[in-house]
């Protein structure tokens, strides 16, 4: 079991430096990667002050060694699939190959794709994550991509350099545990958890043992085995991070709250991860 720290740059850790010196003493403590949150909007009262991720883990990357890295998630559907692959290929060179990028649905619980006219349909946006993840995938390996789809276009293109991680950087999707659905409906919704089977790692969210549970066995049905497939779970009392282990998952997340003060959060990175 590895263990990351992950966290929102809102408020006090809206300052680069601040978060980059977290991570810094995260590595010297013994946690294994450091994720942050990706968005562009929160309600007011949650975050009047919001940092742009990327430019926070180019920092972390010069600033650190050995931490694994990266987006947790981000949703295509505000990013262009030929920026972001530069985007990530540049960071995992800088990292020297420690990148793991999450991608997800994303969210307008705060209008942060409505207030700047993106897709709120969430088919649409399933569709426009299945379509750009494909088109990063084949990007990131240096493929020759001629592709006219429904929601992107790349025209005859070949993206170098190649990432230092082979065949690419790791891609991992988010994935709702489904605790909060109705009682006839266990376990994680479906859709993404296939979504993430078909690539190297699903980071479940708001999920306890039997969310847990279900969703491996709905990747051993897809995959054949959860054999070099990482599933990531936020740390929690009524799923310890041994008994996650025990179920299948590889990473436990230390969530970080937007409400949290500073020195909390320093508290809890310095306190290093659980035996």
């Amino acid at each position: 079991m590895r263990h990351g720290v992950f966290l929102p740059a809102f408020n006090e850790l809206s300052d680069p430096g601040r978060v980059i010196s977290l991570a810094v003493r995260a590595e010297e403590q013994g946690w294994d990667g450091f994720f942050l949150w990706d968005h562009v909007l929160r309600r007011p009262e949650q975050a009047a002050e919001v940092a742009d991720p990327w430019i926070i883990l180019a920092g972390i990357a010069a600033a650190t060694t050995r931490l694994r890295l990266g987006t947790m998630v981000t949703p295509i559907v505000r990013r262009r699939p030929h920026v972001l692959a530069r985007q990530v290929v540049t960071l995992d060179h800088l990292s020297s190959g420690r990148v793991i990028l999450g991608l997800g649905l994303g969210v307008d619980s705060t209008g942060e794709l409505s207030r700047f006219g993106e897709v709120v349909d969430t088919v649409e946006r399933g569709a426009m994550l299945d379509e750009g993840a494909e088109l990063l995938a084949r990007f990131m390996a240096g493929e020759h991509v001629e592709h006219r789809g429904r929601h992107f276009t790349a025209d005859g293109v070949r993206l170098l350099p190649r990432p230092l991680q082979r065949p690419r950087v790791p891609m991992w999707f988010g994935a709702q545990g489904g605790r909060t659905r109705s009682p006839d409906r266990q376990g994680p919704p479906a859709r993404p958890v296939i979504r993430a089977a078909a690539y190297d790692g699903l980071f479940l969210i708001d999920a306890g043992r039997t969310e847990l549970a279900r969703a491996v066995e709905m990747i051993v049905q897809h995959r054949g085995s959860i054999d070099g497939f990482d599933i990531a779970v936020l740390s929690a009392a009524e799923l310890p991070p041994a008994e996650a282990a025990a179920l299948g998952a590889t990473w436990a997340m230390l969530s970080i709250r937007p409400e949290m003060s500073l020195e909390d959060v320093r508290s809890l990175v310095e306190a290093g991860p659980p035996s």
